[in-house]
């Protein structure tokens, strides 16, 4: 199965030149912890970086930056993993956790942004995969049952 398959089609983007204090609304109004730094090229975004709530209190807050001078690009994480939408989903969870990473852009073969996978994306789907295994052992378990008693 493909990244493609499970990430979240609605990405909250930014560009460069944003606000910090524009990257935190955004992240509060639609509940997201994070927002895509892209570039516009040719009608297509392009992920460029990624800005995190975790970016904002440990890169910016906890340091005493002056969040009013600075902008998103100036904070955002600079190195960006990305994901094709192709990309095998286990070796994608392989990847995010070799860097350390909870989400994951997802980008088309131009590199266009696509969607973005989450840990918490990784953690329904696989919670459903292991659910249906679980009824599947359930039901050969009953079906072996009945048949004890024929």
């Amino acid at each position: 199965m493909g990244v493609g398959e499970i990430c979240n089609r609605e990405v909250i983007i930014i560009d460069r030149e944003g606000s910090v204090r524009e990257a935190a609304g955004l992240m509060r109004k639609y509940h997201v912890g994070d927002v895509v730094v892209v570039e516009e090229k040719n009608e297509e975004r392009f992920p460029v970086g990624i800005m995190t709530d975790r970016d904002i209190v440990l890169q910016l807050i906890a340091l005493d930056v002056d969040i009013n001078a600075v902008t998103v690009g100036d904070a955002m994480s600079f190195e960006l993993i990305t994901a094709r939408e192709e990309d095998d989903v286990m070796e994608t969870i392989k990847r995010m956790r070799r860097k350390g990473v909870r989400r994951i852009p997802v980008v088309n073969d131009r590199g266009g942004l696509e969607g973005i996978l989450s840990v918490d994306d990784l953690i329904d789907l696989l919670s459903e995969q292991l659910t249906d295994l679980a009824k599947l052992v359930m039901g050969e378990q009953q079906q072996r049952e009945s048949e004890k008693r024929l």
